[in-house]
């Protein structure tokens, strides 16, 4: 949904889609599939849920933040947890915003545009 909505409003980034934390981490670090980073290069910004298998999204966010090659890259936080703790956590462990994915699409959609122009365009 977040690919869809970018490209409906004309951002035109590129986007790189991992579908659990480990393969974020491969991913950032240079891992395995994730070695070749004339295909796979590193991200201006990062788009993370909290709520991911294998390693959740709080650890990925700290792995992200202690490491020098990492840390300045904007991790924006999008997940369904409105938990004060997780919310505590993440800004603890330096992430740049935290939002919650709204349950209405339209609400979404504006979200997403939002944060589009925000981190992709304007940043």
């Amino acid at each position: 949904m977040v690919k869809r909505s970018f490209e409906q409003h004309k951002l035109s980034n590129v986007i790189y889609h991992v579908d659990d934390g480990q393969k974020a981490l491969d991913y950032l670090f240079r891992s395995g599939e994730y070695a070749d980073e004339t295909k796979y290069p590193s991200p201006h910004c990062i788009l993370l849920d909290l709520r991911l298998p294998k390693v959740d999204g709080l650890e990925v966010l700290r792995r992200i933040k202690s490491d020098d090659k990492t840390r300045k890259t904007p991790v924006v936080i999008l997940t369904t947890s409105s938990a004060d703790k997780d919310i505590a956590q993440s800004y603890e462990y330096h992430a740049n915003s935290y939002g919650v994915k709204p349950m209405d699409f339209s609400e979404f959609e504006a979200l997403m545009q939002d944060l589009g122009y925000y981190w992709l365009a304007w940043n």
